[in-house]
């Protein structure tokens, strides 16, 4: 099987699973914990995808040099994304620390 052809897209699985985890009632932060470790799961695979695909390719391996741009150009935008997402929440973070009651 292709590692290539096997990457979602962080779009549609970040449009999917609210829908999903509204549809199943669950512990209030139980969603957002699970939407999060999954998230980071598929930024992993994808940056796994795409260390094979270069392997491949170095080696001589069946695979096109246009697959191998996309899945690691694909992984990095994941990767950035997830890092903004990060970036956010430390934000939000520090601003509900800093709040005075």
């Amino acid at each position: 099987m292709n590692p290539i052809g096997s990457i979602q897209n962080p779009t549609l699985a970040a449009l999917q699973a609210p829908a999903a985890a509204a549809a199943a009632p669950s512990a209030p932060g139980a969603s957002f914990k699970n939407f999060l470790l999954q998230s980071i799961q598929e930024v992993n695979s994808m940056q796994q995808a795409a260390d094979h695909a270069v392997d491949k390719l170095a080696t001589g391996g069946d695979v096109s040099p246009v697959e191998v741009l996309t899945a690691v150009q694909k992984a990095d935008l994941a990767f950035h994304l997830m890092m903004q997402v990060r970036n956010k929440m430390v934000q939000a973070f520090e601003d509900v620390q800093n709040v005075r009651v």
